[in-house]
């Protein structure tokens, strides 16, 4: 039967090992005059100017990723209410206060995202099980709905290689007897971010040296 899962971005699942799971956000600011829009579950890089952006924001979108968008707070340029939303929409703020970003920084955090399809290479178990330890690319990684405020990334499943530039490691397959069918879109992966923005800068060089590339 056909998957539940739709797409969603990257969602905190728990960290390595036996850290603890608080799946803890910190405070970043987004620039107010910053017009692209942001998503929960969307992978967000540092920029040089002390704001975070989405992944190509920064010249040459090869900036190692810093987290995942949690979400925002700012006040409201026209009610001049404090508003919380799971999406930076690209305006609307007063610029006389800071816009409030809370992302999942943590390089230890593990998240679940949804396959995308796969085509004929990636749809049986077996297939996509022999694609944990390799890395994957992004896909719509900096789109979203603007009705749900949800990122609309997902993993383009074609795309799994031992490429160590490409933004997430997969570490495995969670266990969803709602989304087990693995003939189409929405088999749920846990993965790592590579080459992590707030990683020890040798922690990851093995195997990641990555960057933000692939979206």
């Amino acid at each position: 039967m056909a998957n539940s899962n739709g797409a969603f971005g990257l969602r905190p699942l728990r960290k390595l090992g036996q850290n603890t799971n608080s799946t803890g956000t910190t405070e970043y600011r987004i620039a107010a005059g910053n017009t692209n829009k942001l998503y929960q579950g969307q992978a967000v890089i540092p920029l040089a100017t002390g704001f975070i952006d989405q992944l190509q924001a920064a010249t040459g979108g090869n900036v190692p990723i810093l987290g995942v968008f949690y979400g925002c707070e700012y006040v409201s340029s026209t009610s001049g209410e404090t508003i919380f939303s799971n999406t930076w929409q690209g305006s609307g703020a007063d610029t006389n206060h800071p816009v409030k970003a809370f992302i999942y920084d943590d390089p230890s955090q593990l998240f679940v995202i949804a396959g995308d399809a796969g085509g004929t290479s990636f749809d049986t178990e077996a297939e996509i099980r022999a694609g944990v330890f390799s890395n994957v690319q992004l896909a719509s990684g900096n789109s979203g709905s603007d009705t749900t405020g949800m990122s609309s990334g997902v993993a383009d499943l074609s795309t799994i290689a031992t490429t160590a530039t490409f933004p997430l490691r997969i570490v495995g397959i969670q266990d969803d007897p709602e989304n087990s069918d693995f003939t189409v879109a929405g088999i749920p992966l846990i993965v790592r971010i590579n080459a992590h923005f707030n990683a020890p800068a040798s922690s990851f060089d093995s195997q990641t040296t990555a960057n933000s590339t692939g979206i």
